[in-house]
């Protein structure tokens, strides 16, 4: 008896999130496991055989990255770098792009919002990532869907919604 040639198909096991972190300059970062953690939730099933990077940097970096690609000249918390969405060859890994993160400036806003460190990273690194994968906040719906999705990621982490104020 024969076996079904739908049977001897090569099956493609997917891989979790590749997460590559380069950090430059001082301060506290999280570890590579959170920030992969935080990412391949927002990612939900697209973390599948994806990869995409982070990189963390100073001041005066991300205020030329701003400036360079937004127009703003001052250092921002973070920038989002997708690469344009193309089918790579069977068996290697999806690029979603890279993520920009200033640890001065996310120090600062979480100092200034009330919010522990960690909770603000993680809000930052899902923020970045949904905007990897096309989510945007330049019209109100687009807005309200994008924060909808943080706030569910980051509920599951045990973290409050960002979008309010601390009481």
């Amino acid at each position: 008896m024969s076996v079904p040639a739908a049977r001897n198909k090569p099956r493609h096991r997917s891989r979790p999130l590749q997460l590559d972190v380069v950090r430059h300059g001082s301060g506290w970062t999280p570890a590579r496991a959170d920030l992969c953690r935080w990412a391949s939730a927002a990612l939900g099933r697209r973390a599948a055989n994806a990869e995409m990077a982070v990189r963390v940097v100073a001041k005066p970096e991300s205020r030329r990255l701003n400036a360079q690609y937004r127009g703003k000249d001052n250092p921002t918390n973070v920038l989002s770098f997708p690469v344009p969405q193309s089918c790579p060859p069977p068996g290697m890994p999806r690029p979603l792009g890279d993520l920009v993160i200033c640890a001065a400036v996310v120090r600062a806003e979480a100092q200034e919002q009330g919010k522990t460190l960690k909770a603000h990273w993680a809000h930052l690194v899902v923020h970045g990532v949904l905007h990897l994968v096309g989510h945007d906040h330049m019209k109100a719906d687009e807005a309200r869907r994008m924060e909808r999705r943080e706030i569910t990621v980051l509920k599951r982490f045990g973290i409050a919604n960002p979008y309010r104020s601390p009481a």
